[in-house]
């Protein structure tokens, strides 16, 4: 019997959406894409940090998330910033437009991932921006936090 071979895990995080906002909640989605957009995704050359998600006539859909040319690709290669639709049932889309029209709720795209089953899934997080104030207040934590783990590995 043939083995299945597994394949390696690609995880695109958006570090800085952490900093920048507060999540109230995640949704995992699809996304429709090109034959050379999930190849160039399997080997990792893809960025959504300048990503931003909009809803167009109901649809919900994705700007600035950079998905690098595929290098083995022919004249049929993709844009690699073209808008790309992601796949929510209506039952999550309205439930997330009417919480993005309330002031101050956006929806920030976080983590670009590969499945168990081999699609490309995007976690999106229904979020509001933090203060200036509110930053100085997590990174003061973080830097608590990590000195409390540098005793508690002195005492160990």
């Amino acid at each position: 019997m043939a083995k299945k071979q597994k394949q390696k895990e690609v995880m695109i995080i958006n570090r800085k959406a952490k900093h920048e906002f507060f999540f109230h909640s995640e949704y995992e989605t699809g996304m429709v894409l090109m034959g050379t957009e999930i190849k160039s995704i399997r080997e990792g050359t893809a960025n959504i940090k300048e990503a931003y998600c909009f809803f167009l006539k109901g649809e919900l859909w994705i700007r600035n998330m950079f998905i690098a040319e595929y290098k083995f690709g022919t004249y049929n290669n993709h844009d690699p910033l073209r808008p790309r639709k992601l796949l929510l049932s209506k039952r999550e889309l309205k439930k997330l437009g009417r919480r993005v029209s309330e002031k101050g709720f956006t929806i920030v795209p976080y983590k670009l991932y590969i499945n168990d089953r081999g699609f490309a899934k995007l976690l999106v997080v229904l979020a509001s921006g933090k203060k200036k104030y509110d930053k100085r207040a997590t990174m003061k934590d973080r830097e608590n936090k990590r000195d409390l783990d540098r005793l508690k590995k002195i005492r160990l």
